[in-house]
């Protein structure tokens, strides 16, 4: 196949969309941007990038970060395992390298959070080694390029993506090429209606010659998700309303929710449950049924709003919340169906 950079090249500096970390590519932006990037989509991710930069401008201030507050600026994004780990590993980073990310692809590798792709892309993008940053754009590409109909969930499959990856990648400039890649998978060589007509790789692109280029790439189907009822009680008393802390490993680790259970619960068994605690209730509307998809489980949720004169001693993993403590609360949304209920 002939080489791919130079058309690439050309039609990336031509097109490339104006992005903050894009304009001051240092490895502390891309690592936290790709970061963000991860099963979130840019438009999403760009007010966030903003917001968490401002609060947080170098990877000394993210490690000291006190963890209701670093959560409150992730809220939104979900998926917070991920901001978890990004703190982790500056922690890491300013124990062992003096607060700054090394540049070495390997070391990377170490830091919780960090895997393959991201490593590369720090590494190319931000410290010029060559590097590859295959993620699923970059599958996508290299499937239709070489008209590769093998499943991109294998791992011998990703391998060889890599393998032409790094075989077409320009050792002078390993991040722009990277970079290039993603930007055409995102905005050119898309999963549906790929805009082939405006392609700059069209006549080496083996899938399109064989006019399979929108079947590709290949992949398993998808395990269906396990269904999951929970039943929540917005519980509102005279110190405010009932939340209670996940556990700090699991789903949603370390977050604030709504008192709630994790199964089919009748009304009957959730007043009983809450007067275990000394929080005698009485209903005042119900809660309209709502989901919630998580990777592997889908939540239905349903329930009711609760009132109630009591306002006993908590367990230290509840609190009763006042309306002008938004700010300290953060409340995943996988209940954003009652989030104006819960902290208006």
């Amino acid at each position: 196949m002939y080489p791919i950079a130079p058309p690439l090249l050309g039609w990336f500096y031509a097109n490339r969309r104006t992005l903050p970390f894009r304009e001051d590519p240092t490895p502390y932006h891309i690592w936290v941007s790709e970061i963000m990037l991860q099963q979130t989509r840019m438009t999403a991710v760009l007010p966030y990038y903003e917001r968490f930069m401002k609060a947080l401008p170098d990877i000394p201030a993210l490690a000291a970060c006190p963890t209701e507050t670093l959560h409150k600026l992730w809220e939104g994004l979900g998926y917070y395992s991920r901001v978890n780990n990004l703190q982790k590993a500056a922690q890491v980073v300013c124990e062992k390298f003096g607060g700054e990310l090394p540049g070495d692809y390997e070391t990377l590798l170490t830091l919780p959070g960090i895997g393959p792709y991201t490593a590369g892309a720090i590494a190319s993008i931000s410290f010029g080694l060559p590097c590859p940053a295959v993620d699923g754009n970059v599958l996508r590409v290299f499937s239709r390029l070489y008209c590769d109909e093998g499943d991109i969930t294998d791992p011998e499959v990703k391998k060889r993506c890599t393998e032409r990856v790094m075989a077409h990648q320009p050792p002078d400039s390993p991040g722009d090429f990277n970079q290039a890649l993603m930007e055409f998978g995102a905005l050119v060589c898309t999963p549906r209606s790929p805009d082939c007509a405006h392609c700059p790789l069209r006549e080496i692109c083996e899938g399109a010659a064989a006019g399979c280029a929108e079947e590709l790439p290949k992949k398993a189907p998808k395990k269906e998700r396990k269904t999951q009822k929970v039943t929540v009680a917005v519980v509102r008393g005279p110190l405010g309303v009932l939340l209670e802390k996940r556990p700090e490993k699991g789903l949603l680790a370390g977050l604030w929710q709504p008192y709630m259970k994790e199964e089919d619960c009748t009304e009957a068994e959730m007043l009983t449950s809450l007067a275990t605690l000394g929080i005698r209730c009485r209903k005042t509307g119900d809660l309209k049924p709502a989901r919630h998809l998580f990777t592997h489980i889908e939540w239905q949720l349903s329930g009711w709003m609760l009132e109630t004169d009591d306002a006993p001693d908590l367990p230290e993993n509840m609190t009763w919340a006042k309306e002008t403590d938004g700010d300290m609360y953060t409340l995943p949304s996988a209940f954003g169906a009652y989030r104006t209920l819960i902290l208006p």
